[in-house]
């Protein structure tokens, strides 16, 4: 299979095609003229913009100034849109991430969902890998889209993915479930719990 790597992309962010709670979520690299796009879940781009948040600060505790980074400035910041055309590589089933100490990179790792079940007993689909856990050898069976980040772009990637997770529907205040355009039965406010009829 491909190994899709990006050392370091133009651009990666994460986003979304479609409207409140039918959309689809998006990590797209490019550079060098081509784009890669992989689809994932919601839970799997929120957990990895906290877990590469989590990363960075424990490079900071361990390396102090030499890793330190100043945050994304405004000019930095990438709110676009994602780039046309988008034509989804493979989906999401296993996310990896680590620092390489040698080069002062945040290393993101998708691999594709393994269709034959293995990773059943292994970790879900919204998990991503401790981050001092990491393999440099690629499933010779799978996709894989791999991307070196600075730590600025790595946090100004975690930073647009929490946006772009947030930018859903919001919670019920009172049961927690999303809210819907068109109605929102609350079992909290109808004195009834689901299943119990």
């Amino acid at each position: 299979m491909s190994v899709f790597q990006y050392d370091p992309p133009e651009r990666f962010v994460a986003g979304t095609v479609g409207q409140p709670g039918e959309r689809t979520f998006f990590l797209q690299a490019s550079g060098g003229g081509r784009i890669t796009s992989v689809v994932l879940e919601k839970t799997q781009v929120q957990a990895l913009a906290e877990r590469i948040e989590e990363l960075l600060e424990e490079v900071r505790r361990r390396f102090g100034e030499q890793a330190d980074d100043t945050g994304a400035t405004p000019e930095e910041v990438d709110d676009g849109p994602l780039q046309q055309p988008i034509e989804e590589d493979f989906r999401v089933g296993t996310l990896a991430l680590a620092w390489d100490a040698e080069t002062s990179r945040v290393i993101v790792e998708a691999q594709e969902v393994d269709e034959s079940g293995e990773d059943a007993g292994g970790e879900g689909e919204d998990e991503v890998a401790e981050p001092e856990v990491f393999a440099e050898e690629t499933p010779v069976d799978r996709d894989v889209l791999r991307v070196h980040l600075t730590p600025e772009a790595a946090r100004a990637f975690a930073g647009r993915a929490m946006k772009v997770v947030a930018a859903g529907r919001p919670n019920c205040p009172l049961c927690g479930r999303p809210l819907d355009p068109a109605g929102h039965v609350c079992p909290r406010q109808n004195g009834y719990k689901p299943g119990a009829l």
